[in-house]
């Protein structure tokens, strides 16, 4: 597919080209090994956490291999962030400032069937032309077709309309990239994990980015710390939602513009 881009001569006006035709495009070969080995090794011990806390509260069917909100003080997402992968795209997406809505993953073993393998698009308001979010997956282990490379029905960001099923998995194109490669897409667009047949786990992170105003999934800030916030670099200060934050004391909302907890750039 004419879909994928050499990250290192990318140019804003390809990307916008390819998004708007196609709701989805790939650079491949982005992350170096020894830093996907790093978020490998961190997710493990992720995920051990994560279960245990989804089956005490009896919420574990249909999210194996699912971990949620993996940005923490001590492992590899400020790393990953400090990094802008695709600022520039993210950017001109959602025209200006944006934050972190989601830093999320999935390791999808052999006969697990995670809510992820449903046909589903990521916004639950269809609007074409008003971008909100934009997705972003994070291959950590080669996508096949044999350990389920993600569908993605081609140009159905465009339209406001749940396609047949029957219809998605005959007609949908697959993700097959190697690891280290960052897709890209829009958040209109239908898609699904596909069916891991091997004996090996498919890894992957998968991010989502919105304007500031959109309200975050996990409160990233409060939990991270206010105090956190000073070692942190502009970039990250934004990315993080620092910039975007809601007051939650008179004493927090009345503060000069400098010190406000949502600024006055976020739209």
């Amino acid at each position: 597919m004419r879909n994928r881009l050499s990250y290192a001569d990318r140019t804003p006006n390809d990307f916008k080209a390819i998004m708007d035709e196609f709701g989805w495009v790939v650079y491949e070969n982005v992350l170096e090994p020894d830093f996907i080995s790093t978020i490998n090794y961190d997710l493990f011990k992720a995920h051990q956490l994560r279960k245990s806390i989804q089956e005490k509260n009896g919420i574990s069917a249909n999210m194996s291999g699912t971990l949620h909100h993996l940005l923490e003080r001590d492992n590899f997402a400020l790393g990953f962030l400090e990094n802008m992968y695709c600022d520039e795209e993210i950017k001109m997406f959602l025209d200006g400032h944006y934050i972190l809505n989601g830093i999320n993953a999935v390791i999808h073993a052999k006969q697990e069937h995670p809510y992820l393998s449903n046909m589903h698009r990521d916004v639950r308001t269809f609007m074409k032309e008003t971008k909100l979010l934009v997705q972003m997956i994070v291959t950590l282990d080669d996508f096949t077709l044999e350990n389920g490379a993600t569908y993605f029905l081609t140009g159905s960001h465009n339209v406001d309309l749940r396609p047949d099923e029957d219809y998605f998995y005959d007609y949908a194109d697959r993700a097959v990239v190697p690891k280290g490669s960052i897709i890209l897409f829009n958040s209109n667009i239908w898609h699904a994990a596909g069916e891991n047949t091997t004996q090996h786990v498919r890894r992957a992170l998968t991010l989502g980015f919105t304007r500031p105003f959109f309200k975050q999934q996990f409160d990233y800030p409060r939990f991270l710390g206010y105090d956190f916030v000073a070692g942190l670099s502009p970039q990250l200060r934004q990315v993080i939602g620092y910039n975007a934050r809601v007051p939650e004391t008179l004493d927090e909302y009345y503060q000069p513009p400098h010190l406000r907890m949502y600024q006055r750039d976020q739209g």
